[in-house]
């Protein structure tokens, strides 16, 4: 029967691509869920779209309906899940997820071991699959969007003789692509020529400037916590750290609104040819060298993520997938679905235009499509290199909350309404409070 839709029925179905999609799926899945409506909140951005144009395949394949109810960042989707939770409102089935996310919504997502076979698991990274379990649930499935930061670049300024010539005789030191974070500050305060060109950027409020600051102590040397979830980064590792954001944005080596940028932000700034060094994520790698999008494209390059002082290289981790609503009326139609946008051909998809993929296979494919692409070449190695010493987030159920807590203090910091030491002393007392209030230690 597979053999037979897969090779002679093609004709009758109406493109290709749907034709991939009904074998993917097999005969026992073709148009099992006529008439059903899958509800989805997705997160949203440029590097996220491609996937979603995949969805009317899966819909011509199964007979099922796919209406994206919201998408935002996932800043904002968190607190959507958590007013939706609140509420007793979470009968809509599909949820974009993240490795950073997660551990918040114990009682929202259903287990995907009973509605995913365990072949399919299987295929995928075991280390993405055991950070997606919880509790022995296995919450999401990773899609082609593994996270760790590498140091993007303006190949010509490094090309620069005289630029070079000036730069040693100031700082004592040959000028190259930067492999230290001192490295990178020294340099961007030298390129910077506000208001029309910055040495660098930074995300400046959420969990994004608190997930920085995380790298940025750690490569000091420091932890944001301690074993037991105290507060660990009022410390001197943890105020190097914030002096580093504080130096930058006093020497206007990076644009005034920094504290008010998320990651789109980050990726358009860089794109626009106005920014010299920028650290940032993989799925920006397509966008950046792409002519059409990018003033950038063709003089990008890519370097591992550099080392702080205690030579340990950032590598704050994460990665997106998708969940299932335990509220959801039709697991399998949803399930399905997350199969369907996390699957071999989808991560292929995503891959290509720069986003780490999550299932082995896909790597391997990866790899072998870079050979003859200069670029891509440069790119996978650098994010390689750097995901060898990547680190997640600490495993509590609060980092968003304590992040939510610490972020407003290291805006007062970089802002100049707080010293250092007051900034991480009110942030270290705030998220000390809260997990006394919660019972953690």
């Amino acid at each position: 029967m597979k053999t037979l839709l897969c090779g002679a029925s093609r004709a009758a179905i109406a493109t290709a691509s749907i034709a991939a999609a009904v074998c993917a799926f097999g005969p026992a899945q073709a148009a099992e869920f006529d008439g059903v409506t899958i509800e989805a909140k997705l997160i949203g951005g440029q590097q996220y779209e491609a996937l979603y144009a995949r969805i009317p395949e899966w819909e011509a394949a199964t007979g099922a309906r796919v209406n994206v109810i919201s998408i935002k960042n996932h800043f904002e989707l968190d607190k959507e899940f958590k007013s939706d939770i609140a509420a007793g409102t979470t009968s809509w089935c599909v949820g974009s997820n993240h490795s950073s996310f997660a551990s918040q919504y114990p009682t929202l997502y259903t287990d995907l071991s009973d509605l995913i076979a365990e072949d399919v698991v299987a295929e995928f990274v075991q280390a993405n699959i055991k950070a997606a379990t919880f509790d022995g649930k296995l919450v999401m499935l990773p899609r082609a969007q593994f996270d760790v930061s590498a140091l993007y670049y303006q190949k010509d300024i490094y090309e620069d003789a005289e630029k070079a010539k000036a730069f040693e005789a100031k700082f004592g030191y040959p000028f190259a692509v930067p492999e230290t974070w001192t490295e990178v500050k020294d340099q961007a305060i030298f390129f910077a020529d506000p208001p029309n060109f910055y040495g660098t950027q930074y995300a400046g409020k959420d969990e994004a400037i608190v997930g920085r600051y995380y790298e940025m102590v750690v490569a000091e040397g420091g932890k944001l916590f301690n074993d037991d979830f105290s507060p660990a980064f009022n410390s001197e590792e943890g105020k190097r750290a914030l002096q580093w954001f504080v130096d930058l944005y006093n020497a206007k080596a990076v644009p005034a609104g920094t504290t008010n940028y998320l990651w789109d932000d980050l990726g358009n700034g860089f794109a626009s040819g106005t920014i010299a060094l920028n650290l940032d994520w993989p799925g920006w790698a397509g966008f950046f060298n792409d002519p059409a999008a990018s003033i950038v494209a063709g003089n990008v390059g890519v370097a591992p993520a550099p080392k702080g002082s205690a030579g340990v290289r950032t590598g704050w981790s994460g990665f997106h997938g998708f969940s299932v609503t335990q509220d959801c009326e039709n697991k399998e139609a949803a399930a399905s679905l997350v199969d369907f946008l996390t699957n071999e051909e989808s991560q292929k998809v995503e891959s290509a235009a720069g986003p780490l993929p999550s299932r082995t296979a896909v790597w391997d494919y990866v790899s072998e499509q870079a050979k003859d692409d200069p670029y891509r070449s440069e790119v996978l190695a650098a994010f390689k290199e750097t995901a060898a010493t990547a680190f997640a987030v600490p495993p509590t159920p609060f980092w968003i909350e304590a992040t939510n807590l610490i972020y407003p203090e290291l805006q007062a910091a970089i802002l100049a309404d707080k010293t250092v030491d007051e900034a991480l002393q009110d942030a270290s007392d705030a998220v000390n409070d809260l997990m006394l209030e919660e019972g953690v230690y």
